[in-house]
């Protein structure tokens, strides 16, 4: 047999063996490891697209929370299973930023992983407490440029996706800002509200009832468009900054070597799933806005967001852990 002739025969046999394991995936539960603990936004988006999928491929879908590390335990176990389509993983900014900000990692983000789709993305918001001077995002850039390194802005923890928002606002704007990391949204909570700092940087889900209740005031959000709960405030684009745009997503991923037909049968039944009625209305609840994609645009959005974060974490100067 000549090469040509074996390296076609291969192919085919590949071929073949992908198909024959796409007609008879799913054969067990599937598990989705989530890189955060139980309760926050992206474990309940998994969970509520994991039910629905559930259904659609007549399987079990297990949800198993491996918070730590800046998700590199959960990505670790991924990246590490069979590439079958039974384990699959959240990704998040989290998994674009541990890129740059991770010195070395037990992983190729882009060559162990196969992206399948994006499930939701959601909205980060610039806050100020309610009885602040600054009533426009353009009243608080001017103040940080005539008054150098004398505005504060609260985020969570140095790396997180808030954080580096921050330091983004900071680069785009031009203004002499300084950024405070906190252990958490309530203590920046609490240190806005107590006037320790001027404004902060954090997703507007867990900050939404405090502006609902005129505890809190948002300047601007940094999405694309204005955020379906709050649509008197303008985006950061609107108020000024035409190229500051930042938002969190949620995806899921399967390890990198996962078969082709399986990935294919896997996004059909995701996207099914994010574009059910009742999926979107609880990722609504959740202002998380429902949008599935090709696997092609996940890989894509995936590669983006890596090179996107480190140039921030590069400029920032956060030296990698």
């Amino acid at each position: 047999m000549t090469f040509q002739r074996f390296a076609c025969s291969l192919l085919a046999s590949m071929t073949f063996a992908s198909l024959a394991m796409a007609q008879t995936f799913p054969s067990k539960p599937i598990r989705i490891v989530v890189p955060f603990g139980a309760g926050g936004v992206a474990d309940l988006t998994a969970r509520n697209v994991a039910s629905k999928l559930s259904e659609s491929l007549g399987q079990a879908v297990i949800i198993d929370n491996k918070p730590g590390a800046g998700g590199v335990v959960a990505g670790d176990a991924v990246a590490k299973a069979e590439p079958d389509g039974h384990t699959l993983l959240l990704m998040s900014n989290g998994t674009a930023v541990s890129a740059g900000l991770f010195k070395s990692l037990p992983f190729d983000t882009v060559r162990d992983f196969a992206p399948v789709s994006t499930m939701g993305f959601f909205d980060i918001a610039i806050i100020t407490p309610a009885d602040s001077k600054f009533k426009t995002l353009g009243e608080l850039v001017a103040f940080a440029k005539a008054n150098p390194g004398k505005l504060n802005l609260g985020t969570i923890n140095i790396g997180s996706t808030q954080n580096l928002t921050a330091e983004l606002f900071k680069s785009t704007s031009g203004a002499d800002m300084q950024i405070v990391p906190f252990n958490g949204t309530p203590a920046v909570i609490t240190a806005l509200r107590g006037g320790q700092i001027d404004a902060a940087v954090e997703i507007l889900g867990p900050v939404l009832p405090q502006i609902n209740a005129k505890a809190l005031r948002a300047l601007a959000v940094t999405g694309e468009k204005r955020a379906a709960v709050l649509p008197a405030v303008p985006t950061a684009k609107e108020s000024g900054l035409p190229t500051f745009v930042a938002s969190s997503w949620n995806a899921l991923a399967a390890p990198g070597k996962t078969p082709k037909a399986v990935i294919a049968r896997l996004n059909k039944a995701i996207v099914a799933a994010v574009n059910s009625p009742d999926v979107k209305k609880k990722l609504k609840e959740l202002n998380v806005e429902a949008r599935s994609s090709s696997p092609e645009q996940a890989a894509e959005l995936l590669a983006s967001e890596t090179k996107r974060w480190g140039d921030v974490i590069v400029r920032a100067k956060i030296p990698t852990q």
